[in-house]
């Protein structure tokens, strides 16, 4: 059993992560919530495998349960469905001081914790994870969001979960492709802070040796973020650095409508590029890219894509992270440190980094 608090003062909770737990749901929760009703929020691929036998679990334990399923993917995001979830809510005599339960990947956990953050203002939730991009990273911070047709998490909220409890062994039943789409997300961890980690996969074999002690992985990825967040809940500062290739990765999903590339693969692509632009910018230590991309060719993950830069210039403006015409890139100045490059819209135009 690995256990990590994160210290939020009132708001403070702690993540759990141990193969099995998943069986012993109920017992965790009993730590928490001592009420009967709890509403569970997931996808139909989560739901299939499952969303019965979490509902059996919460049973036997105790509890009223009750489920609300949508359609898995990234296009389920959106304000119709989330309105949805929120009737569905009401529907199953769900009130303020009951609780919901977030169950499945990061998409999931978006839209489920800001249903949660926003009807009856504000509904405690607890986060369980099914992918490892979800279990390293998007369900651990308390960042909430949905989409609109204008870009990614444009509408959203910092709302945290009251527990995160990690099986890994839910991810037996991932496609191979989801699980190294979230290995971009652990990468990242090891490039913005952590070199002796990053080390630490490199010299991993590949994905199916890495997966031998992802338990130990997906602790230190949550120690890392965790770290992070409590100096900087609201993503003011020093948690920007989180966002390693995220500003150029997201330009690229949205791009392609979300349908070529996983949003792991996309932040890959934008991790490499990002550093061969760091060093032409000389904040980046030459040959950092170089390691970016044996690190992420070791995981098969891709590095490069042939959209041409003016295409994504208008999609970058419009992220959530431009403050006033201001877009904050994150550069490494060598493996495990990070600059934050503050970059007005005009600049953009001159920055050929792509392909």
């Amino acid at each position: 059993m690995e256990k990590l608090h994160i210290n939020l003062d009132e708001k403070s909770y702690d993540i759990f992560i141990e193969r099995g737990i998943f069986e012993e749901v109920g017992k965790y929760i009993s730590k928490i919530y001592k009420k009967k009703k709890i509403v569970v929020v997931t996808d139909t691929n989560v739901d299939k495998l499952y969303g019965d036998k979490l509902i059996g679990n919460l049973k036997k334990s105790g509890y009223i349960a009750s489920k609300i399923v949508f359609d898995a993917g990234e296009e389920s995001k959106n304000f119709d469905i989330l309105t949805d979830v929120y009737e569905k809510i009401v529907d199953a005599g769900i009130k303020r001081g009951d609780l919901l339960v977030a169950f499945g990947g990061g998409v999931v956990g978006d839209l489920a914790g800001f249903a949660a953050s926003t009807i009856y203002r504000g509904l405690d939730f607890i986060q369980i994870p099914t992918t490892l991009l979800a279990q390293v990273d998007s369900s651990v911070g308390g960042k909430v969001a949905v989409d609109t047709s204008r870009g990614k998490n444009l509408v959203g909220s910092f709302y945290q979960p009251k527990m995160v409890i990690i099986d890994p062994d839910l991810l037996e039943t991932l496609e191979e492709r989801e699980v190294r789409s979230g290995m971009a997300e652990v990468i990242k961890y090891g490039a913005i802070y952590d070199n002796e980690f990053f080390d630490y996969l490199l010299k991993k074999e590949g994905l199916k040796n890495s997966m031998e002690d992802i338990e130990k992985i997906i602790k230190r990825c949550c120690e890392i973020k965790a770290k992070v967040v409590e100096i900087d809940e609201l993503d003011l500062g020093l948690r920007m650095i989180l966002n390693f290739g995220h500003t150029l990765g997201h330009a690229i999903e949205k791009y392609y409508n979300y349908g070529k590339y996983t949003h792991g693969e996309a932040i890959s692509i934008g991790m490499y590029e990002i550093t061969k632009l760091g060093e032409r910018l000389g904040v980046t230590k030459i040959g950092e890219s170089e390691k970016i991309k044996e690190i992420l060719k070791k995981y098969e993950l891709p590095i490069e894509d042939k959209v041409k830069l003016e295409d994504l210039i208008e999609i970058m403006k419009t992220d959530k992270k431009n403050i006033s015409g201001i877009l904050n890139f994150i550069l490494l100045s060598e493996i495990g440190k990070v600059e934050i490059k503050k970059v007005v819209e005009e600049e953009i135009t001159n920055m050929s980094f792509v392909g």
